[in-house]
């Protein structure tokens, strides 16, 4: 009996030992996916803190957490799902749809460009009036936080999809797993990195009324660097759409079997690489972040140009 005892014993411990082991190699995958897809993260960081400015402080975290929520619903209810069934069924659709969506992300950098150059109002901004106007407001919120939310698919495609190649030899289950851990870790990542984005100022200025010296500065010193930081993410997250809708057309074109303009991007890249010594990695990465950036704003203005020219019903104008 005991002897009995003993063995059940051994069993459950081993058993123990090897979920143990799962989990750790659940993290250590989804920790590699995460690692991969890092490029993208830090675009997606940089586009979101574009789509809250000029609106009141008190709306700004309400409107992250909505598009964070968006985000999550993004990568858990629609993608991560339609991912595992194409890469167990139809392996071969994975590059074409992500292409359309780096189609889309060019189109949507080119129009940002477009629009600044005209001396249009650039997307978040609004004046102190409309801000102050409730019900605009409110309908000015919704089309921002439904506009972050449609880009924000995109890129947790394109994160997800990174993080799908990383793990393409587990288990199905063992997959999934790995993604919806992947998908939250990230999206808490960079929307948490948004928010303390948009309300350093608000920091700032706590700290600069409540403290005194060198950190009473250094609060004074975040206010005034706030709106030039917020502009400057507002360029880089542009750019960063192009980048990132260029290097997705850029792969897939390779991927599927045009090799030219993915083996001349590759080669200068590479001569860069070999011509710079110890900097080579971060200068091969350089030109080819240049050449996709390049790729992206030529199909976005394209698109915006097909879309100018295609008679489709145009939005009525703001009252």
């Amino acid at each position: 009996m005991s002897a009995g005892l003993v063995a059940l014993l051994d069993d459950i411990a081993a058993l123990a030992r090897m979920a143990a082991a799962s989990v750790d190699d659940i993290g250590a995958a989804a920790g590699r996916a995460s690692a991969k897809a890092a490029g993208v993260v830090v675009d997606d960081t940089a586009v979101t803190p574009r789509y809250v400015t000029g609106f009141s402080p008190q709306r700004e975290l309400p409107m992250i957490k909505r598009i964070a929520i968006g985000s999550l619903r993004n990568k858990l209810v629609f993608i991560l799902p339609a991912i595992l069934l194409m890469s167990q069924f139809l392996p071969w659709l994975l590059t074409p749809l992500l292409m359309l969506g780096g189609t889309y992300l060019c189109f949507e950098g080119a129009e940002k460009i477009l629009h600044s150059v005209r001396g249009h109002e650039t997307t978040g901004q609004q004046s102190a009036q409309e801000a102050a106007d409730g019900e605009r407001s409110q309908e000015r919120e919704d089309q921002m936080v439904a506009g972050a939310i449609r880009t924000d698919f995109i890129l947790s495609a394109e994160i997800m999809v990174i993080s799908l190649n990383e793990v393409a030899a587990e288990a199905f289950w063992t997959r999934a797993i790995i993604l919806v851990v992947v998908a939250i870790a990230i999206t808490i990542l960079v929307y948490g990195v948004v928010a303390l984005i948009v309300k350093m100022d608000d920091i700032g200025l706590h700290l600069a009324e409540t403290k005194s010296g060198a950190i009473a500065s250094l609060g004074r010193g975040l206010v005034a660097g706030m709106p030039k930081l917020l502009k400057v993410l507002t360029v880089v997250g542009v750019v960063a759409m192009l980048w990132v809708g260029g290097h997705i057309l850029l792969v897939g074109t390779d991927s599927l079997g045009w090799h030219a303009l993915y083996g001349f991007v590759h080669h200068l890249e590479e001569a860069a690489a070999h011509a710079t010594g110890g900097a080579g990695a971060f200068v091969g990465w350089l030109v080819n972040t240049f050449f996709s950036a390049i790729i992206g704003l030529v199909v976005g203005f394209v698109v915006v140009g097909i879309m100018h020219v295609l008679p489709l019903p145009k939005k009525a104008a703001a009252h």
